[in-house]
């Protein structure tokens, strides 16, 4: 099994936000969780489980061509899904409240 470089969620962070430099694939990840969040939510409301299987292919479908088309980087969930996860959850957050920024090169 691989040495993994990230002991916790502090030392990878910082790292996570470097691979998410660019700020269209930001909005993209931005948008990508959000409907992870409402189609929760709208398999909660209405008891259709079978929308969850649309979660995955919200959420890392928009990633995905954040960073393929946007980043030219591979997604760090590829090397590190448990802190990646952590992490994309954590940057929605702070960009939803304001804690970073949408747009990196405006900081």
């Amino acid at each position: 099994m691989a040495e993994e470089r990230f002991k916790t969620l502090a030392e990878f962070y910082p790292f996570y936000l470097t691979e998410h430099s660019d700020a269209t694939c930001r909005k993209l990840h931005f948008a990508g969780t959000s409907l992870v969040f409402a189609i929760l939510i709208l398999a909660i409301v209405t008891g259709k489980w079978w929308l969850c299987w649309f979660i995955p292919v919200a959420g890392y479908g928009f990633a995905w061509v954040g960073h393929f088309f946007y980043e030219q980087n591979k997604p760090a969930t590829f090397k590190y899904p448990f802190w990646s996860l952590i992490s994309d959850f954590k940057m929605y957050f702070d960009l939803l409240l304001g804690r970073l920024p949408f747009d990196p090169a405006k900081k």
